[in-house]
Parts: C-alpha cells; structure tokens; sequence
C-alpha cells in the first residue's frame, strides 16, 4: 500500500453529517492522500461524473430506504468496484450477506476512523482487510452452501493469499503460472456454481476465511 500516492473516494450516505466527518478524517490523510470526489445519498454519486471513476465506493447499508442496500452492492460490484460496507448494524448475517455479493469487506461506524482509513487503502491496492466485527462474523459463520475444494487447491490458494505474485506461487510449489491460474480459476468456478461469486483477491480471501479454508493466523 505503501506504493499509492493517492486514492479517490465515493461516499454513499443519506446524512450529511456523516459525509461531513468522513471526508474530514479522510482530508487528515496526507501519505497517500485520500479525496473524496463524489458524495451523496444515491447510487448515481458513485456511478456517474466523477464517483463513477472513483478507486473506492463506501456504502451506507442503509440509504434512507429503510431496507439494507442489497440491490446497489449488488450493481456497484457488477461493475467491478472497491466498495467497502460502512454502516451502524453490527450483524453477522449482514456482513455475511455483503460479502457473498461482494463487497470488499464490511465495516461498523463503531469502528471509527483508523479502520476505515486503512480499508480504504487495502481496497485500494487490493490487500485483503479484515476489521474485528468482520472477523466476528466470520468466525462464527455456520452456513453449508461452501463449495468443496480439493486440497491441493487449498494449497494454491494459502500460496496465492500469501504472496506477492502468481510467479513466486509457481516458484514455491513448483508448478507452472499457467497451472497456478488453472487451480485459481476452479476455485472462481465452484464459488460462482454455489451462487458466491468471488471476482477478486480480496473477495476470495474472505470467503476463504468465512468457510474455514485458512484462518486469519494463516495469513
């Protein structure tokens, strides 16, 4: 994260005092600087002029509906964005749920500033980041719809997870970059067959987590 200079941000919250705080922590934020380029309580402050290009969207779970923002996780993620869940309900089945769509993690307002900060840079420079209620909630995750990987899959995953590049998982195990991809992308394909798509690294890491594949030790 160290190599970002920058990061533009796209705030999504229905109360202005709250885009008011977060932009101010984030204004604090000198190395990388953090900017906030779009904000407001819609979709379109994140999808359109400049939040449409912005690296990260933070979503407010709740946007003045009274239902949770599903359906706007779900068409951000479409669209391949960083988006970090910031929101007042610390729950479990939330964050369970946000993650399955695929955000890049979830994160409480209780959490504060320095949390949010540093997911933002992860989500930035696509390293995993996992903060403690989201930890909670993958610790205590009984669900079954998990796909059935093979162990040598496991393994390829653990590498990847802990590495810098696919290459020095080929050079560690052995095997081909091409071979390391193959292993990856049965990995994709059983998440997606079991209707958790998992799109990017970070993605895969938290449900790897989430299903008891690795543990947050292991990386």
């Amino acid at each position: 994260m160290t190599s970002i200079r920058s990061v533009s941000v796209a705030l999504l919250d229905d109360h202005p005092v709250v885009l008011a705080g977060i932009e101010a922590w984030y204004a604090a934020s000198a190395d990388p600087e953090v900017r906030v380029v779009a904000k407001g309580g819609s979709l379109s402050a994140a999808t359109t002029g400049p939040g449409g290009d912005a690296d990260v969207v933070i979503l407010d779970l709740q946007l003045g509906s009274g239902l949770p923002a599903y359906a706007e996780l779900r068409q951000l993620v479409a669209q391949k964005r960083q988006v970090i869940v910031y929101t007042m309900q610390d729950s479990a089945q939330a964050a369970l749920t946000c993650l399955d769509i695929g955000a890049f993690t979830y994160l409480t307002k209780a959490e504060g500033e320095g949390h949010l900060l540093q997911a933002t840079l992860a989500a930035a420079a696509g390293v995993p980041y996992t903060p403690p209620a989201l930890a909670g909630a993958l610790g205590s995750d009984t669900r079954r719809e998990r796909p059935h990987l093979a162990a040598r899959e496991v393994e390829v995953l653990l590498e990847w997870f802990q590495s810098e590049s696919k290459a020095i998982v080929a050079e560690s195990l052995g095997i081909s970059v091409r071979t390391v991809n193959t292993y990856l992308d049965r990995v994709r394909i059983k998440y997606a067959n079991a209707g958790r798509p998992a799109t990017t690294k970070a993605n895969l890491v938290a449900k790897a987590v989430q299903d008891g594949l690795i543990s947050l030790e292991e990386l």
